[in-house]
C-alpha cells in the first residue's frame, strides 16, 4: 500500500511541477516577489499531499537561528524533499543550481524565473566567481541565497567535498552562512519511488560570521556544524 501511495504522490509532484512552471512562464511580467509566492503555494500543497498520501511531515528545529536580514543558506543534501521544502522554510530566496535543470520543459521555465544563479559545474573557478558575483547582487535586492555545498545529492551516511563557492560568498559580501541539516533521505531516498512514513527533522544550526576567516576555514567550519547535526539527529532517530 506505501508504493501505491508513493506512486500516487510522485505522479502528483511530476504533474503539479509541470502545471507549476507553465503558469509561472505565463506569469512572467509579474514582481519577483510574487512569484516567489506561486512557487511557496506550490511547495506548501506538495508537502501537504506528501503528508496525506504517504505519512510523511516534518519538524523545524531552531529557527530561532535564523538572523535578521537576508543571508546565505547552506544544506545538505540527501533528497528531492528539501528541494521543495526550503521554499517554505526560508524568506524569499533564489538558489544555486546546475544549468542543465533550466533546460527542463516546463519546469525549467519556472526555475529560471526564479533568479537562480545557474552554474556550469565543470567550470572550476569561473562557476565559483559566478556564484560569488550574482550572488552579491541577489544578496543586495535583499534575497537570501541557498546553496547545496556538496554540489548533488548524496546518501545519508556518505560524505563529498563541500565547495567553497558559499563561503567565498559569504566573505565578499559579509553576509552570515545559516548551517542547515535534516534527515529527509532517510525517508525520501536519493533513489527509488517508496517514501516511507515518518517525520522528517530539520536543524538550523547557529548563523556563521565569515568576518576575518578564509573560503577553506569557513567552509570547514560549515561541514563541521552540518554534520554534526546530522549525526546528533541519526543517533536520536535511532534512540
Amino acid at each position: 500500500m506505501q508504493y501505491l501511495r508513493s506512486l500516487l504522490f510522485t505522479a502528483y509532484l511530476m504533474l503539479s511541477a509541470c502545471v507549476f512552471g507553465l503558469v509561472m512562464a505565463l506569469l512572467f511580467f509579474v514582481p519577483y516577489r510574487w512569484e516567489f509566492a506561486l512557487a511557496r503555494a506550490w511547495a506548501r500543497a506538495v508537502l501537504w499531499m506528501l503528508a496525506r498520501l504517504c505519512g510523511l511531515r516534518y519538524v523545524v528545529e531552531g529557527a530561532e537561528h535564523l538572523p535578521p536580514g537576508n543571508h546565505i543558506a547552506m544544506s545538505n543534501h540527501t533528497s528531492a524533499w528539501e528541494t521543495v521544502a526550503f521554499f517554505v522554510l526560508l524568506p524569499t530566496q533564489v538558489w544555486v543550481l546546475k544549468r542543465e535543470l533550466l533546460w527542463l520543459p516546463f519546469v525549467g521555465w519556472g526555475l529560471k524565473l526564479l533568479k537562480p544563479i545557474a552554474i556550469d559545474r565543470g567550470a572550476g573557478h569561473r562557476a565559483a566567481g559566478q556564484v560569488v558575483e550574482q550572488g552579491r547582487a541577489r544578496l543586495d535586492d535583499g534575497l537570501w541565497i541557498v546553496i547545496f555545498p556538496e554540489g548533488t545529492r548524496v546518501m545519508p551516511g556518505q560524505q563529498r567535498k563541500y565547495g567553497a563557492s558559499g563561503a567565498m560568498l559569504a566573505i565578499a559580501s559579509g553576509h552570515q552562512i545559516v548551517p542547515i541539516a535534516h534527515d529527509a533521505g532517510e525517508f525520501w531516498p536519493r533513489r527509488g519511488l517508496l517514501k516511507r512514513p515518518g517525520l522528517i527533522r530539520v536543524m538550523i544550526g547557529p548563523a556563521i560570521d565569515p568576518t576575518g576567516k578564509e573560503p577553506r576555514a569557513l567552509t570547514e567550519e560549515v561541514r563541521t556544524s552540518i554534520e554534526s547535526q546530522s549525526a546528533k539527529i541519526a543517533a536520536e532517530r535511532r534512540n
